[in-house]
């Protein structure tokens, strides 16, 4: 969870940096950015996700050469995958503008701001990469200290480019890009203490038949690319939502960024009970033990609500001084509060659906994945174009309805997803 926590402040602290100068064109212009870049970066999520699952699932069946050969697989395509972003992000960028709804002004800081973030592009997905291949083994401690490196790099560079230098967007966007640069580094540092050999040694040893095996790289690919239609399906989502206030302005956008973060902080700490669910459901799965996977399963969702209860509570109560923290701007500062209320309920309604995310990533499930984001997505979409005319609050009640959407269909596939694990045998339960 505290690893977590750090997660969002990337967001967070971009936007009181940049909020924090009055600028509401250039708050919504990072908005605009920002939506892109996720939009870019997370497509290859599956770097993470995936990652997770079969890590988990090759330690629990003890295969240790396994576990070595997913590191090396997923970092050599995160690097090779964000070399290809950043050669291709001028008309990366050029096309993702072009369809939204921002200003000129907007659109012109939301460049600058990616301008600066895709020099991280390759840094980032090979991050993806290595904090996914550490939940998978369950080294949260691990994956705490890479996650607070990023996050300290980020906040004294954004401080220094914005507020130090004048550069404005470009500058939030460039110092993310070198603290993403900064946590690849701290994360091929802190292999040797998991793996107890470096990056180096570890493709020394591990066997080129067996790195390069084509059955286990036809399974990598099958879970990512399902996994990979999943996560760009909800991020569309999001950036239809972004859009979708874009089309009301600046003031408007910039507000439900400012929102979006209360969303994010809950979204990212409350996955860390869906981290666990994946480590110990994949864990499970590779061990076919029944009792372990619905103890994983009912733990997790047990303190996953607990905590949503609680979330939803705290942004009712103190998120009126947070909006006044991270922007100065009055007309920005009036629509966050009306409808921090939608923001509130997030954390509560969207546990189901990360929590069912969390179990079915780490039973590499990618199919059911990709067909429950698949179609909430497109039902979202309906959605919002039905709740046009009630503006704003119709913005904010399809996205909320886009999460049960989300935990209904996933839903649906979990009791095969029990029936395929075999109870264990009076001599497994045993032992």
């Amino acid at each position: 969870m505290l690893g977590q926590a750090s997660v969002p402040l990337v967001g967070v602290v971009d936007t009181a940096v940049i909020g924090r100068t009055g600028d509401a064109a250039a708050l919504a212009g990072v908005a605009l950015g920002a939506t892109v870049i996720t939009l870019v970066f997370w497509s290859f999520g599956f770097l993470r996700m995936g990652m997770t699952g079969l890590t988990a699932q090759a330690e629990g069946t003890g295969e240790r050469a396994e576990v070595e050969a997913l590191l090396l697989r997923a970092l050599g395509i995160g690097l090779a995958l964000g070399a290809l972003i950043w050669l291709l992000s001028a008309p990366i960028a050029q096309g993702a503008l072009a369809v939204m709804s921002g200003s000129e002004t907007v659109t012109g800081d939301a460049n600058a701001y990616m301008g600066g973030r895709f020099y991280g592009a390759p840094a980032a997905l090979a991050v993806f990469a290595v904090n996914g291949w550490l939940l998978g083994l369950g080294r949260t401690r691990a994956a705490l200290v890479l996650q607070l490196a990023m996050n300290v790099a980020n906040v004294a560079l954004d401080l220094w480019f914005v507020w130090g230098l004048d550069l404005g967007a470009y500058g939030v966007g460039l110092g993310t890009a070198l603290a993403e640069w900064f946590a690849l580094a701290t994360a091929l540092g802190v292999v040797p203490h998991v793996a107890g050999a470096n990056i180096v040694t570890i493709a020394r040893r591990v066997p080129r038949a067996l790195l390069l095996d084509r059955g286990r790289l036809a399974r990598l690919f099958a879970v990512n690319r399902d996994i990979m239609i999943r996560t760009v399906a909800l991020l569309i989502l999001f950036a239809w939502f972004a859009n979708a206030g874009a089309r009301q302005g600046a003031a408007a956008l910039a507000a439900n960024h400012v929102l979006m973060q209360f969303v994010n902080v809950a979204a990212f700490i409350l996955d860390a009970f869906a981290f666990t669910a994946e480590e110990r459901v994949g864990a499970a799965l590779g061990a076919r033990d029944r009792a372990r996977l619905l103890r994983a399963i009912r733990l997790t969702a047990e303190f996953a609500l607990l905590s949503g209860v609680t979330f939803s509570a705290l942004f009712l109560l103190a998120g009126s001084p947070v909006i006044e923290l991270l922007t100065t701007d009055e007309e920005v500062r009036t629509i966050a509060r009306t409808f921090l209320p939608f923001a509130a309920l997030v954390p509560l309604i969207g546990m189901p659906s990360w929590m069912l995310d969390g179990i079915f990533i780490g039973a590499t499930r990618g199919r059911a994945l990709r067909n429950a984001a698949f179609i909430a997505t497109l039902l979202y979409i309906a959605l919002d174009l039905a709740l046009r005319p009630f503006g704003n609050w119709g913005v904010w009640t399809a996205l909320l309805a886009s999460y049960l959407l989300r935990a209904g269909l996933l839903a649906v596939y979990l009791p095969r997803l029990l029936r395929d694990v075999e109870p264990p045998s009076p001599q497994g339960t045993q032992a």
